[in-house]
């Protein structure tokens, strides 16, 4: 999996700056911490929803890129349906990377 949105993930979590799983990032998103939602493309339709709307209505960038296994494995968990990133600087990046084609 040589991608370089991927291994920007690995580096946030090793910094400290992502939550992962729907628990985790529905309080973060409901604390006002969370800069940035990448939900996995294989989702359930309701998650998508439920962070869709989340993320609008706290003004969240959201993006949904790659699958559960992918954002697991990029962050050394299980698979993982929705990733929450908390830090300004590493949301801005990952943006700018997803919108540059994905690499």
């Amino acid at each position: 999996m040589q991608n370089k949105l991927y291994s920007f993930l690995g580096l946030s979590m090793k910094a400290g700056k992502i939550v992962s799983g729907e628990v985790g990032c529905e309080s973060t998103v409901k604390g006002k911490k969370a800069k940035l939602i990448i939900v996995a493309s294989d989702a359930s339709e309701n998650t998508k929803t439920k962070f869709t709307n989340s993320a609008a209505f706290y003004g969240v960038d959201i993006i949904e890129y790659g699958t559960k296994a992918e954002l697991g494995y990029a962050v050394g968990k299980a698979e993982r349906s929705v990733i929450a990133v908390t830090d300004e600087g590493f949301s801005a990046k990952l943006i700018q990377m997803y919108k540059n084609g994905h690499n």
